[in-house]
């Protein structure tokens, strides 16, 4: 009785450890399996999620003699984040400063993984948009950044021989850290691969979120060209950027950059001056155009090379 006693005890302390990492449906689904074997890093096909607090530098130098303040508002912002990502069922994978990282696909297989990404990321923004317009309200100076991929990674409990935490590892995530760095060039909050995208557009309704694919980018540093796509709330909740504006945007990328089509920056230009003024993502292409007069360069190969991270 007492070797059972020590037993139950145990298993309550893992769970209430590991309750801080994963989400109250995986303990469950796991259940009393032997937690080293569930933790130990294998690979899985998983969708990963990095989400960045925008506006944290300029808090930090305002607040300065308020350092406690701050951290508890950073604190808050990053508990949305974290509450919508084990809302939907992932695991906070680790927390970069003011950038907090989730993941879907471990240590269960989630056929649906890219999907509670996409619905974790317009939670995120939801909440975002709304303290944005309650000026007393503690996240109303932060905004966010939040890139999504999804591909091939190991996962588990990984580290070195002294310290240890589970999380992903993998080019993935390097890739879902680069998206969300790159939501501020091309002002969209929520930017996913093409392969991601495309999940996300042939499984969700245009009620439950939108994609439309901006650009084609060479990431700072890197060689290859990527192609990005932003993922929208419904037009029921964005009534400002209509389904038929996001298809006049599509019209306009693909004659920018020439998918499935002839390259016309002049067509593209003015398909875009129909889009909304407020949508600032267009900006990022009409900018681009018009510091090269609207006129593709001679060695134009497709992609906009990003001059930063």
């Amino acid at each position: 009785m007492l070797g059972s006693l020590r037993q139950l005890r145990r298993l309550e302390r893992s769970h209430a450890s590991l309750r801080q990492f994963l989400s109250p449906v995986v303990l469950q689904a796991v259940g009393d399996a032997d937690w080293e074997d569930v933790l130990a890093p294998r690979e899985s096909d998983v969708t990963v999620l990095f989400c960045d607090l925008r506006g944290f530098s300029r808090e930090s130098e305002r607040h300065a003699d308020d350092l406690w303040n701050l951290l508890a508002r950073v604190s808050r912002a990053l508990g949305v984040a974290t509450r919508h990502i084990l809302d939907e069922n992932g695991v906070v994978g680790d927390f970069h400063g003011d950038a907090v990282m989730g993941f879907w696909g471990w240590p269960l297989e989630q056929p649906d993984a890219v999907q509670r990404a996409a619905m974790t990321a317009l939670a995120i923004r939801s909440d975002f948009e709304a303290a944005a317009h309650r000026t007393a309200h503690p996240l109303a100076d932060f905004r966010i950044g939040i890139g999504i991929a999804s591909g091939r990674a190991v996962a588990g409990k990984i580290g070195t021989a002294d310290q240890v935490t589970v999380t992903v590892f993998g080019p993935v995530v390097n890739l879902a850290a680069r998206l969300e760095s790159m939501t501020k060039a091309v002002h969209a909050p929520i930017l996913t691969d093409g392969k991601t995208a495309a999940i996300i557009r042939e499984s969700l309704s245009e009620n439950v979120a939108r994609v439309r694919r901006v650009a084609r980018v060479r990431p700072y540093g890197l060689e290859q060209a990527l192609d990005v796509s932003e993922v929208l709330p419904p037009e029921s909740e964005m009534p400002q950027l209509s389904n038929d504006a996001i298809a006049t945007f599509e019209r306009a990328s693909a004659a920018m950059f020439g998918w499935q089509r002839a390259v016309d920056w002049s067509e593209a230009f003015e398909l875009l001056n129909d889009v909304p003024a407020d949508d600032r993502t267009k900006d990022f292409l009409t900018v681009y155009m018009a510091s090269l007069q609207r006129t593709p360069p001679a060695n134009w190969d497709g992609a906009i090379a990003l001059e930063s991270k």
